[in-house]
């Protein structure tokens, strides 16, 4: 169990690091998609639909907005 935890903390710290040297539109994507996703699978789970399914939808819906987000705080 604790192996697993740390492969997750390792894989985490990766994931941020490698986001540092991007553009604003390519946060407001990354960003947008991780919080559509999360909320996706949170709605679903709380509405007895599949989590999964709400976290491809709402990473999908998210990623949309947060490039639109980006792109405009880009110009």
């Amino acid at each position: 169990m604790k192996s697993k935890r740390w492969m997750v903390a390792v894989a985490a710290a990766g994931t941020i690091a490698a986001c540092t040297n991007m553009t604003p539109q390519q946060q407001g994507t990354m960003s947008g998609a991780a919080i559509g996703a999360g909320a996706g699978a949170g709605i679903a789970a709380i509405s007895g639909g599949n989590a999964w399914t709400g976290a491809a939808i709402g990473g999908i819906a998210g990623g949309i907005a947060g490039n639109i987000h980006g792109s405009r705080q880009q110009q």
